[in-house]
């Protein structure tokens, strides 16, 4: 005899999946609440100015020698999305113009600052001149968990190399590191995730406010 959980919600019939989703076709998203069910899956509707003008998370998120431009295309995507004051790419990491990150990115690069150094410790050094506290986001030892800490404004989150990490010239001249727990056995998370999950908290805890 099946087990019925007494507690699960009734699942729609046939006939009721048809409805919802000749309605999602026939409705035009316009962002706008307008159902239940309605979902945001466009652009923002103002102009490019009025973007840039709105203000941004005091977020750089500086990329230390990634391997990926899919990766890389990711992270802007990211960047993007929580309005990141900016991405600075270094090494042999992927910038702009780059036709890979050009299609990864989904169109992203436009609308988030970027520049380019070859030396990440330099980098590193020139966002401490001026007043930016720059962490790792690495597992070391010496790493703090993402969510015990309190992250400060400005900040800089220096991501590292997919295999590699973040190099140890690089640790050592960063004001704190922090890490994303782990508990499988390769403990290998992609480091475009690393990016979303730690950004978000941030932002969780300065209440999304730029």
């Amino acid at each position: 005899m099946p087990l019925v959980n007494p507690h699960a919600a009734a699942r729609p019939s046939t006939s009721q999946y048809r409805e919802l989703d000749l309605s999602r076709r026939n409705r035009e998203v316009s962002g706008i609440e307008e159902s239940n069910l309605d979902v945001r899956s466009h652009d923002l509707d103002i102009s490019y100015e009025e973007y840039t003008a709105r203000p941004k998370f005091p977020i750089t998120l500086v990329l230390d020698n990634l391997r990926s431009a899919f990766n890389v295309g990711s992270i802007f995507r990211t960047a993007d999305t929580t309005r990141l004051q900016r991405i600075i790419t270094c090494g042999y990491t992927a910038h702009p113009p780059h036709p890979r990150l050009d299609k990864t990115a989904l169109g992203t690069v436009d609308y988030v600052e970027t520049s380019h150094v070859e030396s990440t410790v330099e980098a590193v050094a020139d966002l401490q001149s001026q007043g930016v506290a720059v962490w790792a986001l690495e597992t070391t030892s010496k790493s703090l968990g993402y969510t015990e800490v309190e992250f400060p404004q400005p900040l800089a989150l220096v991501l590292g190399n997919e295999a590699l990490g973040v190099k140890r010239e690089v640790l050592e001249c960063c004001d704190a590191i922090v890490q994303v727990p782990v508990f499988g056995y390769k403990n290998s998370l992609n480091v475009a995730c690393t990016a979303a999950v730690v950004v978000y908290e941030i932002l969780r805890q300065w209440e999304y406010r730029p």
